[in-house]
C-alpha cells in the first residue's frame, strides 16, 4: 500500500492512497472462505461449495464490501498515525467510470482513491488557576419582595363599574363588541363580543387601546389601526383595518388589600408565607442571572486565552445556522438591515466573527472535558428530559418518547449539561471573587448575556 500526502495547507490535508489488487483479492478470498460455511446452494452440501463458484456468484458484492472496509481501515490508520482529530467527515474520491469500476470489482486493477480532510488544530489549554472571575451578587431586599407581590396583586385586582356617563381612562377595563374590516371586507377572527380590554395593557394591536380613551358605555367608535408587519397571521400583517367598536361596560380598577386573606386566595396560609415564597423565587432568579454573568465572563476569558484557527468548515456551518435563522426572522417581521442601522455585508461580517468564537469555544470546552474525563451521566440526561416533560402537563409521555427515539434531540439536551459541567470545573480552579451589585446592574445587558457562546 502506498500513501502520498498531496495537500498540506493549514488545517486541510489530502492523501492519495493506492492499494494493490492482490491485497484486495486476498481479503476478498478470505471473506469468501468464511462465506462458504454459511451459504446454502442447491447441488452442494453445506460447507462444500467451491470458493471459485462462490466468487462467480458473490465476487463483486464481496469485493465491494472489501473495498469499503479497506478504505475505512486505511483512513483510520492514516489519521491515527498522524494524531489527526477530524473536524468533519472525510471526503473520498474514487473512480466513477464504468470500466474502471468493473475492473476494480473484478480484481483486475489496484484501488486508487483520494481522501480530503479538515482537522482540528492542537489546542494548548491555559492554566485556569490564573483566571480571575468576578461574581456579581445581589441580596434580595424587602422592597424587591414587596414589588413582586404588588405585581401579583395588580394582576388580580377587582374592577368596579363606573358611574353612568363616566368616560374611559387609561387603566380602566372596558367590555367591548367589535367588528373589523379591511378595505370594507370582514376578515376571519376580526369580530368579538364581550371582550374585556384594559386600556394601556398592550393586549391589542398598537393604537387600538389608546383610541378607547374617552369612550362611554353604549358608545360606538370606529377605530383605525394597522396590523404590525410581524403579525403572526401573514394575511393581516401590515394591513390597515377599521374596527367598529361598541363599549358595553366601563370599569375602574379597585385596590387589592395585601394581607393574609390575599395570600389565602393564592393557596397560602398567610402573608408571611407568601413573602417567604417570593423571597426564595427571587433568590433563584438572581442566582440564575449571576450564573449567566459569571459564565459569560469565563467564556470571554477562554476566548482571549485560546486564539487559534478554527476549522473553516465548522465556522461556515455555524454561520449558516445563525444566518438562516436571522433571515427567517427578518422575513417574518418585515425588518431590513437598514432598520438595524447596518448593511447585509456588515451583518455577515459580524456574525462570521460570532460563529468563529462559538466554534473555538466549543472546541476548547470539548478539549477540557476530554482531558479531565468530564462526562454526562444517563441519570443527568434523564433528569433533563423529566424537567422538559414537566413543562408540558398532560404530554409527559409524548416528550419522553420523543427524546427516547430521537438521538439528535437527546444530544442537544446533553450538550448544555456537558458545557455547564466543564464551566463548573474551571470555576473550581479559577479565582472567583464576589462583588455586591444592585439588581439593575445584575440585569444590565441581559440580551448580550443570551448571545454568549
Amino acid at each position: 500500500m502506498q500513501v502520498t500526502e498531496t495537500l498540506n495547507e493549514g488545517l486541510k490535508h489530502e492523501f492519495k492512497i493506492s492499494v494493490p489488487a492482490s491485497d484486495l483479492d486476498a481479503k476478498a478470498d478470505a471473506k469468501l472462505v468464511d462465506l462458504k460455511d454459511k451459504v446454502r446452494l442447491n447441488g452442494f452440501r453445506p460447507g462444500k461449495v467451491p470458493v471459485a463458484h462462490l466468487k462467480k456468484i458473490y465476487g463483486r458484492s464481496v469485493m465491494a464490501e472489501t473495498i469499503d472496509q479497506t478504505i475505512s481501515d486505511t483512513n483510520r490508520k492514516i489519521f491515527e498515525d498522524r494524531g489527526f482529530r477530524l473536524a468533519g467527515e472525510p471526503k473520498i474520491t474514487m473512480p466513477t467510470e464504468k470500466n474502471e469500476v468493473d475492473d476494480l470489482l473484478t480484481g483486475k486493477t489496484d484501488l486508487t482513491y483520494t481522501v480530503a480532510i479538515e482537522v482540528v488544530p492542537p489546542i494548548q489549554l491555559a492554566d485556569f488557576k490564573t483566571f480571575s472571575v468576578e461574581k456579581p451578587v445581589v441580596d434580595v431586599a424587602d422592597a424587591d419582595v414587596d414589588d413582586a407581590i404588588n405585581r401579583i396583586a395588580e394582576g388580580s385586582r377587582p374592577y368596579n363599574a363606573k358611574a353612568e356617563g363616566a368616560k374611559a381612562e387609561k387603566g380602566d377595563r372596558i367590555t367591548i363588541n367589535f367588528k373589523g374590516t379591511i378595505n370594507g371586507e370582514a376578515f376571519e377572527g376580526g369580530t368579538g363580543e364581550g371582550i374585556q380590554v384594559v386600556i394601556g395593557a398592550g393586549q391589542f394591536i398598537p393604537g387600538f387601546e389608546d383610541q378607547l380613551i374617552g369612550i362611554g358605555a353604549n358608545e360606538t367608535r370606529t377605530l383605525k389601526v394597522s396590523f404590525p408587519k410581524n403579525y403572526l397571521n401573514d394575511k393581516l400583517a401590515g394591513q390597515p383595518a377599521e374596527f367598529e367598536t361598541t363599549a358595553t361596560l366601563i370599569e375602574a380598577p379597585g385596590e387589592t388589600k395585601i394581607d393574609d386573606d390575599f395570600a389565602k386566595t393564592l393557596g397560602l396560609e398567610s402573608l408571611d408565607k407568601l413573602k417567604e415564597l417570593m423571597r426564595e423565587r427571587l433568590k433563584g432568579e438572581f442566582a440564575g442571572a449571576t450564573r449567566q454573568r459569571v459564565k459569560r465572563a469565563l467564556l470571554d476569558r477562554l476566548d482571549e486565552s485560546h486564539k487559534f484557527e478554527a476549522p473553516p468548515s465548522l465556522v461556515e456551518e455555524e454561520f449558516n445556522l445563525m444566518w438562516n435563522s436571522i433571515k427567517a426572522e427578518m422575513d417574518s417581521s418585515g425588518k431590513t438591515f437598514a432598520d438595524e442601522n447596518t448593511t447585509e455585508e456588515a451583518a455577515k461580517e459580524e456574525y462570521h466573527k460570532i460563529a468563529d468564537r462559538r466554534v473555538r469555544l466549543g472546541l476548547v470546552l470539548s478539549e477540557i472535558g476530554e482531558k479531565n474525563k468530564i462526562t454526562v451521566t444517563d441519570d443527568e440526561v434523564s433528569r433533563a428530559v423529566i424537567e422538559r416533560a414537566r413543562q408540558v402537563p398532560g404530554r409527559e409521555k409524548e416528550v419522553w418518547d420523543y427524546y427516547r427515539s430521537n438521538a439528535q434531540a437527546l444530544a442537544q439536551l446533553r450538550a448544555p449539561i456537558y458545557e455547564d459541567k466543564v464551566v463548573d470545573f474551571i470555576l473550581e480552579l479559577a479565582n472567583v471573587t464576589e462583588k455586591k451589585v444592585t439588581k439593575e446592574e445584575l440585569f444590565k445587558d441581559e440580551d448580550a448575556e443570551k448571545t454568549a457562546a
